[in-house]
């Protein structure tokens, strides 16, 4: 009945925060930008109207893979939240970005197929990173159960700082921003057309983006795990994160998938390995 009733709790309340930090989102970016931006719950409107509009799709593979998308982010937030293993959870968010993949291959159109490539390259850039953070988990742990980060007397930044950093870099690829958002344009000025959403409208295009407020609050509670004890500091932490994102997108601009990978795997990949490495010595 209680994992019932969290069920419950994080598929309402989840995406109501989510489109609350994306209206947040937009608000901080215009105020960087000397705009006043719009409404805080603009997300919420632009989902709304979407979900009215008449529904048009290219096949019905395309719906498929959007329901798929959504509902494993969705499993993903709660196992977070159920104190499920952290590693089938980072799996089930892999296989939630190849159906979102698949949904841009799933048409003809060359913008999409190009979206879903850079899509491809952003997995191969991040999912390393989330696969150490396991790993760096369960060699400070003994396990790879979430719930057991959570009775740690001490936060886990202390013994995993440089994932930490790791999944700071990582999360500007999650996040779709600047100067990693590769695959469905974020910043209108960068690019014509949307990437791997460009076949996308209406109440299908509503669904994608509800399922990026939940995955915006699945990779903030992944940072959240770092100092879980008390929890007002792990949230403190997350929103810092959110904010370094904010600013990290409104001072860069977009480079090619090549610096990505880079980074991730030079910088990121590094950085996780070299902190892992310690523990055993």
């Amino acid at each position: 009945m209680r994992e019932f009733i969290t069920i419950l709790l994080v598929v309402i309340f989840a995406p109501i925060l989510g489109g609350l930090l994306n209206g947040l989102d937009r608000k901080i970016t215009a105020r960087m930008q000397g705009r006043v931006g719009p409404p805080l719950l603009q997300p919420f409107y632009d989902l709304f109207k979407l979900f009215g509009k008449e529904k048009i799709i290219v096949n019905q593979r395309q719906i498929l893979w959007a329901i798929a998308y959504l509902v494993l982010i969705v499993t993903s937030l709660t196992m977070l939240f159920l104190g499920s293993d952290l590693l089938i959870l980072v799996f089930v968010m892999a296989l939630a970005a190849i159906c979102f993949v698949l949904g841009g291959f799933s048409s003809k159109s060359p913008y999409s197929h190009i979206g879903s490539q850079r899509e491809l390259l952003q997995m191969l850039a991040y999912e390393p990173v989330l696969i150490l953070l396991a790993i760096g988990v369960y060699v400070t742990n003994g396990s790879f159960l979430i719930k057991d980060i959570w009775t740690r007397p001490e936060p886990l930044l202390y013994s995993l700082p440089l994932v930490f950093v790791a999944v700071l870099i990582i999360l500007t690829i999650k996040m779709r921003k600047s100067p990693f958002d590769l695959s469905t344009s974020h910043h209108g000025h960068q690019e014509l057309v949307k990437g791997i959403t460009t076949e996308y409208s209406g109440p299908y295009l509503a669904l994608i983006e509800l399922t990026h407020m939940y995955e915006l609050i699945l990779i903030l509670g992944l940072v959240t795990l770092f100092w879980i004890r008390p929890l007002w500091m792990g949230l403190i932490l997350a929103f810092i994160s959110f904010f370094i994102e904010l600013v990290i997108d409104n001072i860069c601009a977009r480079m090619t998938w090549s610096w990505m990978l880079k980074i991730t795997w030079i910088g990121g990949m590094m950085l996780c390995l070299v902190n892992i490495g310690f523990k055993f010595i």
